[in-house]
């Protein structure tokens, strides 16, 4: 059965993490339920530490989080088992053949022996592994190795999987190829991804949601599906034609606002019921040509420097 993307996976409730006398993480407050959460943020603003903190490696200071409903705090086994990591850094154990390795971690996250095994082999021909699966990982290149690392997070069919960093240091091809497992992933339903990267590009590709933290302070939350939707309703026009002005306020008329940004130019927001055919339909009428016709789209990065720019906020 697919998970509902209504459900929150991650809960924060408060949470806080005092590292000595520094607060790494404070007071985050907020509910994420997309299919694929992005975690962004520069270096230093508290990414890793939350991921650690969701998976129990730090304890919190202050507050606390949930994960598919259970809580960080007191539910860590069956958090284990629900949740599968990727993480940054290579921790693999030395002169262990890739298929074994993946079927003790299956084993770690609470699955027989035969079943982890089993569970091994279909993870590491699923990520393209399988023609190696019996070499030792230290044979392995830094994309073999990446792999590596997504098939044992995978290996045990979690819930929810992190992935932090999942592209790092990738050539294109192989890039290409881990964005294309973690998509797969994430529309075949079966898991929600929470994905860190210092890479935009990487995050607007798999991502529905987007969480981003700076100074330990939830800078910006955006539901990234909604924002696309919404940019839909936003045109800007570059015209020709000595009638552009009528050309404006017929539109107008149409229950659209508007404006002229010059001669030739125009921007507007399509209401409900109003479609591009309309506009060609009075265009044609006022002897006006469009001769350009974009939608106004905030991309990530714009979304995610005016999170830099702006006051820290506690969503």
């Amino acid at each position: 059965m697919s998970l509902s993307a209504a459900s929150p996976v991650i809960e924060l409730d408060d949470l806080g993490v005092t590292f000595g006398k520094r607060a790494v993480l404070k007071n985050l407050r907020g509910s994420l339920a997309g299919r694929a959460i992005g975690l962004l943020g520069p270096n230093g603003a508290g990414k890793t530490t939350l991921i650690h903190t969701l998976l129990g490696f730090h304890p919190p200071s202050s507050g606390t989080a949930r994960i598919l409903g259970h809580d960080i705090t007191a539910d860590a086994k069956r958090i284990r088992a629900a949740v599968g990591y990727m993480p940054e850094r290579d921790a693999f154990i030395a002169k262990m053949s890739c298929v074994h390795f993946v079927s003790l971690m299956a084993e770690l996250s609470g699955l027989p022996p035969s079943a982890a095994l089993e569970r091994a082999h279909e993870a590491l021909f699923y990520v393209g592994l399988g023609e190696a699966r019996y070499r030792t990982i230290d044979t392995y290149s830094l994309g073999m190795k990446q792999l590596a690392k997504l098939a044992q997070a995978i290996v045990h069919g979690p819930r929810l999987i992190i992935l932090d960093e999942p592209t790092n240091g990738l050539d294109p091809p192989t890039r290409q190829r881990m964005i294309r497992l973690i998509t797969e992933i994430r529309d075949k339903g079966r898991a929600q991804i929470l994905l860190s990267s210092h890479l935009l590009r990487d995050v607007e590709e798999c991502c529905d949601e987007i969480l981003i933290l700076k100074d330990g302070c939830i800078a910006a939350q955006c539901d990234l599906e909604a924002e696309r939707r919404s940019n839909r309703k936003f045109i800007e026009m570059e015209t020709r034609g000595t009638a552009v002005t009528a050309f404006a306020e017929a539109i107008g008329h149409l229950g659209c606002e508007y404006a002229l940004t010059g001669e030739r130019r125009l921007k507007l927001v399509l209401q409900n019921g109003v479609e591009i055919r309309d506009l060609y339909t009075i265009a044609a009428e006022k002897q006006v040509q469009i001769r350009r016709l974009n939608y106004k789209r905030d991309s990530l990065e714009d979304i995610f420097l005016k999170a830099m720019e702006g006051k820290q906020s506690e969503v």
